[in-house]
């Protein structure tokens, strides 16, 4: 399946699975607390149960690896191909009652993103990419098909008037803070969930660092996007972000980029 096939497909399930977090959104829901001191809700669980055996389906020789099926020791072997899932991404703002959560799916092929799908069900957004990326206007649970869906996104040029940096609302850090000192910054926003890749890729903003470690199913769906728009995500020495490392898949921290290149961990534009 060519990449772009691929990223409608996990859209289309994207999109389901954004059924149970609107509705338990508007509703009471159980919270609980895993080892690592992260929340999970009933709607991270009941979005993982839709996902994952669409997946399995479709794909029944592939991995997957997601984030509450890992939290629980369910932890398949993996080799050149995988899934990363993260359910319900921004639990911390869904358990607040802000809108901020994401859905996110991924195929990663030799250590990248190839395809992926980010959707905001209480936004009713959808952002997905292979090739290229496109983002869509769309309700929770709606069926729809054709690759054509949608507008097509691309990452802007650097503003003159300086750029607009991304920080995370829920994780914030001193070393994240200092890195976003050394740009031109016009603006910087605290936005939640991996709304902050697409945010770049559809040219509304140009920079997202975050240096403090962070699973790779909370970026796998949203570089993906990023990627088919003409940005990326890199390590903080500007090398490729890399996929696949088990058994923890975490990454030690990233750099999300539109239209910018890192030099010796300084900002210039990519001109």
């Amino acid at each position: 399946m060519v990449r772009d096939e691929m990223a409608l497909a996990l859209a289309i399930i994207a999109v389901a699975a954004g059924k149970p977090v609107a509705e338990m959104f508007r509703s009471k829901f159980v919270t609980a607390w895993k080892p690592d001191a992260s929340p999970v809700t009933e709607a991270d669980r009941a979005a993982e149960a839709l996902i994952v055996p669409l997946l399995t389906d479709g794909w029944p020789r592939v991995p997957i690896i997601s984030e509450e099926l890992f939290a629980a020791g369910c932890v398949p072997p993996i080799s050149g191909r995988f899934f990363l899932v993260d359910p319900l991404d921004g639990t911390r703002e869904f358990i607040a009652g802000r809108p901020e959560v994401t859905v996110n799916i991924a195929v990663v092929e030799e250590g990248r993103p190839v395809a992926g799908a980010v959707y905001a069900p209480l936004l009713e957004r959808l952002w997905f990419g292979g090739s290229e990326s496109r983002v869509v206007e769309i309700a929770p649970g709606t069926a729809f098909n054709g690759a054509a869906i949608g507008r097509r996104i691309a990452v802007r040029e650097p503003p003159t008037k300086g750029l607009v940096g991304l920080t995370s609302r829920s994780h914030g850090d001193a070393a994240t803070e200092a890195f976003l000192a050394k740009w031109p910054l016009a603006e910087t926003r605290a936005v939640g969930s991996s709304l902050k890749f697409c945010l770049i890729a559809e040219g509304g903003a140009d920079l997202y660092p975050r240096l403090s470690p962070t699973h790779e199913w909370d970026t796998a769906a949203g570089h993906a996007v990023l990627a088919a728009a003409g940005g990326d995500v890199l390590t903080p020495d500007g090398e490729p972000l890399r996929y696949g490392k088990a058994p923890q898949f975490l990454h030690a921290g990233f750099i999300a980029v539109g239209r910018l290149r890192l030099n010796a961990r300084a900002p210039v534009p990519s001109g």
